[in-house]
């Protein structure tokens, strides 16, 4: 896997860096701004640290929270003001346990009325991987080749073994105002985000709405699909490495995202707030303010670039969009 850190042209980094390894005991729900600080950072500082499932269980399976998607956090980014952008680098997204869940039977919400009318159960085995629970199936994840594969039930006709793929479904900073939205939905604060290109090596910018930006992460998987039709990701705990920076005055209205490839603007809402129209219309708008901005772009050929090149992925169903643009396209910044 490659690991190549996308930053942006102006940062704020001090000269002092440390790595810094944070254990977190207690985990929250809400991006939140009144949560006690789990650790004070500075731009440049590594942290290495530790997620847990989105079922609340760590890396040895022992139950450390309830769910769902227990947040580690918040990190305080020394420096970040209202109006920055928090730059996240992703430097590490390593799975840590040999298993992971998933559900068994996708959200009727993916499937047109009439499918819905003679669609299977979706309760399999009760307690089979979680006490009480019939709606999961368990994974194995093989840690040495970077492999996930459904235990079962079976299929006579497909192998359900993937190449593993780990991200982060959740990253975001406190939300604007006195608003504290769980870790369930997403926002221009970012969120449960659920976006298969924030892996290792990704760069994540997120606005500031608070002081000290108030930086959260959580709800890692091994694999997930576009859209997320399951509702969940093969789900597992996961050791993360990251960086901070600030861009300071930078003024983002929603997240973004640099991968190794590509320029990706996300239209994220909350969960069904509108539809995924709305969410094309936020992801293009920010990649043409983008384009024009930081690139020096002309509108016009912002508009044409899109229009030629740009590729737009179903983030998940319940309403976000992402644009991305190849970086091969757009030479190099003024």
């Amino acid at each position: 896997m490659r690991l190549l850190l996308c930053l942006p042209l102006i940062l704020s980094v001090p000269l002092a860096a440390e790595t810094l390894q944070v254990a977190p005991t207690v985990f929250y729900h809400t991006f939140s701004h009144s949560h006690p600080v789990l650790k004070r950072i500075r731009p440049g500082d590594v942290v290495q640290t530790k997620t847990l499932d989105s079922e609340g269980l760590d890396e040895k399976g022992g139950e450390r929270a309830i769910p769902s998607n227990p947040l580690t956090g918040p990190f305080f980014v020394e420096g970040a003001e209202p109006g920055d952008a928090l730059v996240v680098s992703v430097r590490r997204v390593r799975m840590n346990r040999n298993w992971g869940l998933n559900a068994y039977r996708m959200e009727l919400i993916a499937l047109t009325p009439e499918a819905v009318e003679n669609v299977f159960s979706g309760q399999y085995k009760k307690d089979l991987v979680l006490k009480g629970r019939a709606d999961l199936v368990p994974w194995d994840i093989d840690l040495a080749r970077q492999t996930v594969k459904l235990r079962e039930p079976t299929s006579s006709k497909v192998r359900l073994e993937f190449p593993a793929r780990p991200m982060i479904g959740c990253i975001g900073v406190a939300a604007p105002g006195d608003f504290a939205p769980t870790s369930l939905p997403s926002g221009s604060y970012g969120g449960n985000l659920d976006y298969i290109a924030i892996g290792e090596g990704s760069t994540v910018m997120l606005p500031v709405y608070h002081p000290v930006a108030l930086l959260f992460l959580g709800d890692a998987h091994a694999l997930m699909g576009d859209a997320e039709t399951l509702g969940m990701g093969v789900e597992t705990s996961m050791d993360l490495e990251f960086s901070v920076a600030l861009k300071k005055k930078a003024g983002l209205t929603g997240p973004r995202v640099e991968t190794a490839d590509d320029i990706i603007s996300l239209g994220s809402q909350a969960e069904f707030q509108s539809s995924l129209d709305r969410a094309l219309q936020l992801a293009t708008t920010d990649m043409v303010r983008w384009l024009t901005e930081e690139y020096q772009i002309e509108p016009w050929a912002a508009h044409q670039l899109i229009g030629a090149v740009g590729r737009y992925d179903v983030v998940t169903m319940q309403g976000t969009m992402a644009l991305a643009i190849p970086k091969r396209y757009l030479g190099t910044r003024p």
